[in-house]
């Protein structure tokens, strides 16, 4: 492994058995090669360990003290661990595009006043087909047009400075919602950027209405919090009125059995060319051997 690699990936995974090899064989097929993996189990109670450890590439570090600790605790401690000078964000569902690291650090290293870069993510289900893009904002100034009603910046696809994070860690205490609560606690501090083009697959699952209201009523509960640290009054009703009403949407849409609506307004339609690079990413995952996605070198 690098001594000192310029990139920390930060993967916490939880039972994510049937993922975690694609998204590590991702990470093994960038076109840069000056990384580290972090793999941070979080108590996982089926087969992602014995996965995790069928890799044997030195720039991969597993780290599992059987714990469940929760999302946010354990980005912390992966910001903790990391040796970069950058820290990347995926999760253990995701697949990277070839040149997704190359094409973020070459950004941050010549743009050095840009704290947190994102890319454009493809939305995929369980089969690899395509749902669609996420919508996203290019510029600081769109990403942060309007706070109270979140933030257009993919979260498993940032890519920022190692020093920004441990300046802003993770709350522990927001649930499924720790993305914006971060982005919304320091974007009038901070320089955020995304790049136009599609670098990440998104894996969507089905719509689950049990995890969907607990994070709309965690985000609720942070934008009260900084509407108050900031003065900003009026928004200590409106932002928690929008999230209720996303909530009501939600609720009725699973009540009367149109919940792949909500999914279906999370994306936007993708064009051909970025259907056809997705299918190259798969294709090439696919075809790797068990024994060459474990071995030392996944190029």
């Amino acid at each position: 492994m690098t001594a000192t690699p310029l990139i920390s990936i930060a993967m916490p995974i939880f039972n994510t058995e049937k993922t975690l090899a694609s998204a590590v064989r991702s990470v093994l097929f960038q076109s840069y090669v000056e990384w580290e993996l972090l793999l941070i189990d979080d108590g996982s109670t089926d087969s992602t360990l014995s996965v995790a450890r069928k890799f044997c590439d030195p720039r991969i570090r597993l780290v599992a003290d059987g714990r469940r600790a929760g999302l946010a605790a354990r980005l912390n401690q992966a910001i903790d661990l990391s040796k970069g000078k950058y820290l990347a964000r995926m999760d253990g569902d995701d697949i990277c595009f070839p040149e997704r690291l190359e094409r973020q650090v070459h950004y941050l290293e010549d743009n050095p006043s840009v704290d947190l870069l994102g890319t454009r993510a493809i939305v995929f289900t369980g089969d690899g087909a395509v749902r669609g893009v996420r919508p996203f904002r290019e510029s600081h100034a769109d990403i942060c047009e309007q706070p109270w009603v979140g933030f257009y910046l993919p979260h498993p696809t940032w890519m920022g400075k190692l020093e920004w994070f441990r300046r802003h860690r993770y709350r522990v205490d927001v649930f499924r919602a720790e993305d914006q609560d971060l982005l919304m606690r320091t974007y009038d501090s901070s320089t955020f950027t995304c790049l136009p083009m599609v670098l990440l697959g998104y894996r969507e699952g089905a719509f689950s209405i049990w995890k969907t209201v607990p994070a709309r009523f965690s985000l609720s509960k942070s934008l009260i919090r900084e509407s108050i640290r900031r003065g900003n009054y009026w928004c200590v009703f409106i932002g928690p009125l929008l999230q209720a009403g996303k909530m009501l949407a939600d609720i009725l849409a699973t009540v009367s059995g149109l919940s792949r609506l909500v999914l279906q307004r999370r994306a936007v339609p993708v064009g051909e060319v970025e259907i056809f690079e997705w299918g190259k990413v798969l294709a090439r995952l696919q075809i790797v051997s068990h024994d060459e996605f474990i071995g030392t070198s996944g190029r």
